[in-house]
C-alpha cells in the first residue's frame, strides 16, 4: 500500500510558524510509529497572491484533489487589505472548499481541564465540556444566488441569498448523524424554521433524514439565536450540533471562546468519499494568521497540532494514534507548559512556538 498522502499549505503570518512544528509531528510518527505519509507543500492565500498573481494557483488546487488530505495554516493579513476582492488571500481557502466540495465542517470546542480557568465562563460550567458542531460549509446564504449589491430607487441595496437543496441539507446531516454514533449519540438541529423558509426545510430533512436511518439517535431541534443562548448558559447540554453555513459560522465561533483560547481549537472540513475510501478532507486551526505577532515565535501551535490529530482520525483511521497526540498534549498542558496566548495571572515565561512542539515531542517519547 501507498503511504498516505498530504499537502501542507502553511499559508500567511504565523501559519508556517505552527506547520513547522506539525511538521515535526508527522515525521514523529514516521520514526516511531510507522505511520509515514507522503508530504508535498504549496502556497495559499497572500503567500500565492505575492508569487503568482491569484490567491490559489490551478496547479495548487490540482494538487488539493489528489492527495488524501490537505493541512492549512492560515490566510491573509493587512498587508493584503485593499486587494480587489476577487484576490484576497481568503479567496484561496473559499475555493478549496468549494472545489473540493468539503460540505461538512466539525468544529469540535473541548476545554481541557488544565485550561477550564481560562474561559469566560465559570470553571464548572466549562470543564470537561467536549462538543462538536458539524456546519454546512458549501452553500446556504454565502454561496446563494442572487448576490451583489445594485442601485434601486436611487439607493445602493446588497443582496445575499440563502439557499439550500434537499440534497444539501440531508448529506450534512448523516454527517452529524454518523458522527454522533461514534460520541454520546445526540444532535441538536438548529436554523430559524420560525422566521425562515429555508428553516422549514432544514428541519423537514433533518428529521426525515433521522426517522429513516438514525432512529436509535437522539435528536432535539432549536431556533438557532436560542442555541447561541444555550452555548453560554448550559453548553455541556450538547454533544454534536448540527447547522447551516451561517449559523454555523457564528455559533462555532461562540463555542470557541468557551475554551479559553482560539490557538486551541481545530478543524476538519470533510467531502464525499473518494476512489479510495477516504474523504476529501482539508484540516486547519481556528485561529487566524495574527499578523500582530508573526515571526515572533510567540504563536500556539497546538490548534494546528490538534489538526493533524483530526486528520489522523477521519481521514487515516489512526484513532488510538490520534488520542495519543491527543493526551500527549494534555499532559504538558496539566504539567503547565504555557505558550503567551495561556498565561495565567500568575505570570511567568511563556514557551515560544517551537519549545511548545519539544514538550509535545517529549511527551509522545514517553508515550511509546
Amino acid at each position: 500500500m501507498p503511504n498516505p498522502s498530504l499537502l501542507i499549505l502553511a499559508g500567511d503570518g504565523i501559519g508556517p510558524e505552527v506547520m513547522d512544528e506539525v511538521k515535526r509531528i508527522i515525521a514523529w510518527f514516521g520514526d516511531k510509529r510507522d505511520l509515514t505519509f507522503d508530504v508535498s507543500e504549496d502556497l495559499v492565500g497572500g503567500a500565492a497572491y505575492d508569487k503568482h498573481g491569484v490567491p490559489l494557483a490551478d496547479e495548487t488546487m490540482a494538487k488539493a484533489q489528489e492527495v488524501d488530505a490537505v493541512l492549512l495554516g492560515a490566510v491573509g493579513g493587512p498587508k493584503y487589505d485593499d486587494l480587489d476582492f476577487s484576490v484576497k488571500p481568503e479567496r484561496g481557502l473559499l475555493r478549496l472548499r468549494k472545489e473540493m466540495d468539503l460540505f461538512a465542517n466539525l468544529r469540535p470546542a473541548q476545554c481541557f481541564d488544565a485550561l477550564a480557568d481560562f474561559s469566560s465562563l465559570k470553571k464548572d460550567v466549562v470543564a470537561g465540556l467536549d462538543i462538536m458542531i458539524v456546519r454546512e460549509l458549501t452553500s446556504g446564504v454565502y454561496f446563494g444566488e442572487p448576490r451583489g449589491i445594485h442601485i434601486e430607487d436611487n439607493m445602493r441595496v446588497g443582496i445575499n441569498t440563502q439557499r439550500y437543496t434537499e440534497a444539501e441539507i440531508e448529506r450534512v446531516a448523516r454527517a452529524a448523524f454518523d458522527l454522533a454514533r461514534k460520541r454520546s449519540n445526540k444532535v441538536c438541529s438548529m436554523e430559524k424554521a420560525n422566521v425562515m423558509e429555508s428553516g422549514i426545510l432544514w428541519r423537514d430533512v433533518v428529521t426525515e433524514v433521522h426517522q429513516a436511518d438514525y432512529a436509535d439517535v437522539e435528536l432535539s431541534h432549536m431556533y438557532a439565536d436560542n442555541g447561541a443562548m444555550q452555548l453560554v448558559r448550559a453548553p455541556k447540554q450538547f454533544d454534536v450540533i448540527l447547522t447551516d453555513n451561517l449559523f454555523g459560522d457564528i455559533l462555532s465561533d461562540c463555542a470557541a471562546m468557551l475554551t479559553g483560547s482560539l490557538g486551541m481549537l481545530p478543524s476538519a472540513s470533510l467531502g464525499l468519499p473518494m476512489a479510495n475510501g477516504r474523504p476529501k478532507a482539508m484540516y486547519e486551526p481556528v485561529h487566524g494568521s495574527a499578523p500582530d505577532i508573526a515571526g515572533q515565535g510567540k504563536a500556539n501551535p497546538i490548534a494546528c497540532i490538534l489538526s493533524f490529530a483530526m486528520a489522523l482520525r477521519y481521514s487515516f483511521d489512526e484513532g488510538a494514534e490520534a488520542d495519543r497526540l491527543e493526551a500527549a498534549i494534555e499532559k504538558v498542558l496539566a504539567d503547565g507548559a504555557r505558550t503567551g496566548d495561556l498565561m495565567g495571572p500568575e505570570g511567568g515565561t511563556p514557551l515560544s512556538t517551537k519549545q511548545m512542539g519539544d514538550v509535545i515531542l517529549q511527551a509522545l517519547d514517553a508515550s511509546v
